[in-house]
């Protein structure tokens, strides 16, 4: 297929800048796969459309305020470092800017030297592994200089840090929000608790790769990046007690999607599980784990909008765009949510 297939024009303005005051406020599109049949709701009613016995999956990643800017040791020279994923121990894979003159043995100051990062090597798609070095805890440190790592495309200052963090976060490692999580609260899932809808927590932890444009004209071509993952015996025995129940499983988010078609069997049943996935889901795809999908709007030509497609449909996904952008509603990671049912 030809990424090509999967643009579409959005407006600039249409491009939610800022996260709105009241979680659930967010509008919800409903799409029927099997129709294209479209409802325009409101988020809160989402209730309304999970039943008693399904389960609603939840990636209880925490976003790590993962942007560094510091100095070249020596020089003064200012620098920006983006903190990717922990290979081991204090190493970790990082994206520069500048990264040109990033070389092995090159020292970033943070923090007035109460953080340091020395360059180790180069890694894939221009990224730098670096060694941390430091006096205290790590993660502490990093609370303390770091910023959240926002998608470039968000141009207005966070002023909540909180606000990029799901309400259920708690395994921290991600580089970025599992964001159609953001749009739930407390409140809104004892809802779904009080109706029997059972939920369940899963981790992936979101790479950059996230919002790396795909730059091949042929999908299939496409080297999808990889990103941890891990699941409970505990998610798992309840997954499985749902499906053999009839519940529906409902994923809340791309994440949460990638995670349980990697790990389900053939039958759609899971087990404990934990590892890197790379999965690339795109039209022609058979679901064996998901039943239904609540996720944002995403970008043009994206891997997203390509798993979005497999399971509503290309020419069905584009028509809800379509929709959207005519309707107004909010994109991307502050935008509205839309379930695929």
């Amino acid at each position: 297929m030809d990424i090509k297939d999967f643009d579409f024009h959005l407006p600039e303005e249409l491009i939610a800048q800022v996260p709105l005051e009241d979680r659930t406020s967010s509008r919800l599109m409903v799409m029927n796969k099997k129709t294209g049949d479209i409802t325009h709701e409101g988020f809160k009613k989402i209730v309304s459309y999970l039943s008693p016995g399904d389960c609603l999956v939840l990636n209880d990643t925490k976003v790590l305020p993962a942007r560094l800017i510091g100095e070249k040791e020596g020089t003064g020279a200012a620098v920006e470092l983006l903190l990717l994923k922990q290979l081991e121990g204090d190493r970790w894979e990082t994206l520069a800017k500048p990264a040109k003159r990033l070389k092995p043995g090159t020292v970033l100051v943070f923090g007035n030297g109460a953080l340091k990062a020395t360059c180790i090597d180069s890694g894939d798609q221009g990224s730098r592994i670096m060694e941390f070095s430091y006096d205290g805890i790590f993660y502490e440190l990093l609370d303390q200089l770091g910023d959240m790592p926002l998608p470039p495309y968000i141009k207005e200052k966070l002023e909540d840090r909180d606000r990029y963090q799901t309400v259920f976060a708690r395994e921290r490692g991600s580089a970025a929000a599992p964001t159609a999580g953001l749009h739930f609260t407390e409140e809104l899932l004892n809802e779904l608790r009080k109706k029997g809808v059972k939920i369940a927590f899963l981790t992936l932890h979101v790479g950059l790769g996230t919002f790396r444009p795909v730059s091949v004209d042929s999908i299939e071509d496409h080297d999808m990046h990889s990103e941890f993952y891990q699941l409970t015996a505990k998610t798992a025995d309840l997954l499985n007690e749902v499906r053999q129940n009839g519940g529906k499983i409902i994923t809340v988010g791309t994440t949460s999607t990638r995670t349980l078609e990697t790990i389900a069997d053939e039958k759609g049943l899971f087990k404990e599980a934990s590892g890197w996935t790379s999965i690339f889901i795109y039209p022609g795809y058979t679901f064996r784990a998901v039943d239904a999908l609540i996720t944002n709007f995403h970008l043009p030509k994206s891997t997203l909008i390509m798993l979005v497609s497999a399971m509503a449909g290309r020419e069905a996904t584009l028509a809800a765009y379509e929709e959207a952008v005519k309707e107004k509603y909010r994109f991307f990671s502050f935008g509205d949510a839309m379930l695929i049912k």
